[in-house]
Parts: C-alpha cells; structure tokens; sequence
C-alpha cells in the first residue's frame, strides 16, 4: 500500500493492523502533489517528509515509491533515490469507484505481471471491500492470481 499523509489522516491505525498481518507499506508523498516540474527541494520535502512519516508512525522506511497521478521527471527520481527510494513504480490498471477497471494503455483485460492500482477511500457507488471482492473476481475468473510487489522488484 502507498500511503499519503495527507489522505491517510487518522486512519494510521486502521494500516498497522494491515500491516501486522503482513501488508506492506511504501511511500506516495506528504500531500499528493503532481511532482514533475517541481522544483528539487519541494520534491525532497515530499517524499523525504513521507519517509520519516512512516519511519516515525511504524518503524519503516520504505523503499518502493508511486508518483501521485504517476506524473514525475528526472527531478523526482533523483530525489527519490536521495530519500533511500530503489524503485519508482507505476501502474498500467486502475480500479474504479464503480468497480470497472481503467488501463493506461494497451490491452483491455489484465495480464501477469500488470500492477493494478486500487485507490483507497469509500468512492461511491461502491466501497472498497466491494471494489476489491469484485476485482479478486476477475481475476480468478482469468486465471490470475494476486501477488506482493515487493516479492517482484528486487
């Protein structure tokens, strides 16, 4: 899971129970600003800030990043690295509030190895438990299984 601060507020706690029971958190930046064209120090402050967010809140620091909206530069990656991030990850398949799946190019059906991004929050119609059964569905249905990301980016 990549947590933003700022969206993540008080449900600090609702993560480390998923994270006891083996979830993995990583970083998504303080405030979820869209970073490409930003300046060095404002990138840094965001991921770094998000970094010791995490270390402090849970004992981590992760070493995975998303972009929000997957918008970055070379500015970013640099800053990332500099925060201790090894890997930018991006994703071509986002599961909607209504539960239908949204690519970013290519295919138009899931395919091993596709990293799927499922926004957190309550987005109506449906709620996540909801969105997230009816995506464990298709999968299943097409022969495909979930997996950790960390268990694929070494």
């Amino acid at each position: 899971m990549f947590l933003t601060d700022s969206v993540v507020g008080p449900g600090y706690g609702h993560f480390a129970r998923l994270r006891s029971v083996g979830a993995s958190l990583q970083n998504h930046t303080l405030d979820h600003p869209a970073l490409r064209g930003l300046p060095y120090a404002g990138q840094r402050a965001e991921i770094c800030g998000q970094q010791r967010k995490l270390k402090s809140r849970f004992g981590i620091r992760p070493h995975l990043f998303r972009p929000p909206y997957g918008t970055y530069d070379a500015t970013t990656l640099r800053a990332a690295a500099d925060c201790g991030i090894a890997a930018v990850v991006l994703w071509r398949i986002t599961l909607e509030g209504d539960g239908t799946l949204t690519y970013t190019r290519g295919a138009h059906r899931p395919a091993p190895g596709d990293i799927i991004s499922v926004p957190a929050g309550e987005t109506p119609p449906l709620t996540l438990a909801e969105r997230t059964t009816r995506l464990l569905r298709v999968l299943e249905e097409q022969g495909l299984k979930v997996g950790r990301l960390e268990d694929h980016l070494r």
